[in-house]
């Protein structure tokens, strides 16, 4: 169940003009066209507002979400190519939460994805179907429902498994296409990486999520050392995982968009827990040494 601040929620309900609201997610999004000639092309200025209007407007999630919870997602749609109306693109992912007690938010997913291939016309519509799979709309379902899946991961242990299992059955759903949902010889589609989130070999690296946000994150204004503590409890429960797996997509994912965040939490600490951050992090993410070694000073 979703939760994050529960008494702020009860302020904004108490407030006039704040009621809670079924938006969950606020949108940007960039289509970068530098790649081809867009004279002919001009309705591709229709797509950025129409997957904003898209993912802002559908009901993804009974809870009703308060303005300071709502989930900033930034997407950024590279258009490599295009053969009549079909379009060969990279898409730029990412998301944010705020963070408890402040005016901060944190990064929670980033990712790219290199094989987005739809056809897309002037007088485009986007509809939503659960049972019937579109191009572009069952890929921003299925991005829709990981993102709130980590979000909801952030908030309680496993919580946001349902969001998980959706975004399994839209990759089902695309697996037919064979357009980007898999990929010979990776095990970095789409449907490798919810199928390893979903893998209870994962089940520690998702709490991780859970104990280095809410005990981490959002108790670091009130009680710092606490917080780093829980933090490097998080940091075990990560190699915990990894010693029981062997795909790395999801810990990738993680460290590229923490890896600033875990030193910077750790740079004030005392050199006990520094110490022992930095140990635990060149073990868990040690393509990143070089980052970490600050924490030695």
């Amino acid at each position: 169940m979703r939760f994050f601040i529960v008494i702020l929620s009860l302020i904004i309900l108490m407030l006039p003009g704040r009621a809670l609201s079924v938006q969950i997610f606020e949108v940007s999004v960039d289509i970068n066209t530098a790649q081809i000639s867009t004279t002919d092309y001009e309705y591709l200025e229709q797509l950025g507002p129409m997957i904003k209007e898209y993912l802002e407007s559908n009901t993804w999630t009974e809870d009703r979400f308060g303005e300071m919870e709502r989930i900033r997602v930034n997407m950024q749609i590279v258009i490599n190519s295009v053969d009549e109306r079909l379009f060969t693109t990279t898409m730029l992912l990412s998301s944010e939460r705020p963070i408890y007690n402040t005016l901060q938010v944190t990064p929670v997913l980033i990712i790219t994805d290199n094989n987005w291939i739809f056809e897309f016309g002037p007088n485009h519509n986007l509809l939503f179907d659960a049972f019937q799979y579109d191009p572009i709309a069952s890929v921003l379902d299925f991005y829709a429902n990981l993102i709130l899946g980590y979000d909801y991961d952030t908030f309680s242990e496993l919580g946001g498994e349902e969001f998980f299992r959706n975004a399994r059955r839209i990759a089902d759903l695309g697996e037919s296409t064979g357009s980007g949902w898999t990929t010979a010889g990776s095990r970095r589609s789409r449907s490798d990486l919810i199928s390893q989130l979903l893998n209870p070999d994962y089940a520690d690296f998702r709490k991780a999520l859970y104990q280095y946000h809410r005990h981490g994150l959002d108790l670091f204004t009130q009680d710092p050392d606490r917080s780093r503590d829980n933090i490097l409890e998080a940091f075990q429960m990560i190699h915990q995982s990894q010693r029981r797996t062997t795909a790395r997509y999801p810990f990738d994912l993680l460290f590229s968009a923490k890896h600033r965040e875990f030193r910077a939490v750790f740079m004030d600490a005392d050199t006990e827990r520094r110490l022992e951050a930095y140990n635990m992090l060149i073990t868990i993410d040690d393509s990143r040494i070089s980052e970490y070694e600050r924490l030695q000073r």
